[in-house]
């Protein structure tokens, strides 16, 4: 079994953008590394005469027709929004040209 290292550590904290100190990144490392060593543990686990399942509790999927209905009005859901302009709700850009590494 592999163990991640503090480089990997490391990168997937600035993936997450999370500040963190050193103790942190180091009690983070042993963390992640303990949640692998148990993963390692189940997938030794014989479970092939085990049923495969989506849910552990069966419940009907309850079901409506989908029927058109009255919307609300734009005034009312642009209210608490931050920015609207024209009847649209106005967002901070999130997508750059740069591909973060």
């Amino acid at each position: 079994m592999s163990k991640l290292t503090r480089a990997e550590v490391e990168k997937v904290a600035a993936l997450a953008r999370l500040g963190l100190t050193e103790a942190e990144l180091s009690k983070l490392e042993g963390e992640l590394n303990l949640i692998l060593e148990q993963w390692a543990r189940l997938a030794q686990v014989d479970t092939s005469h085990v049923a495969a399942t989506a849910q552990t509790i069966v419940q009907p999927m309850p079901l409506r027709d989908d029927t058109p209905g009255p919307s609300l009005p734009v005034d009312e859901v642009t209210r608490n929004a931050p920015a609207h302009v024209g009847g649209l709700i106005r967002v901070q850009a999130i997508l750059s040209e740069e591909a973060d590494g």
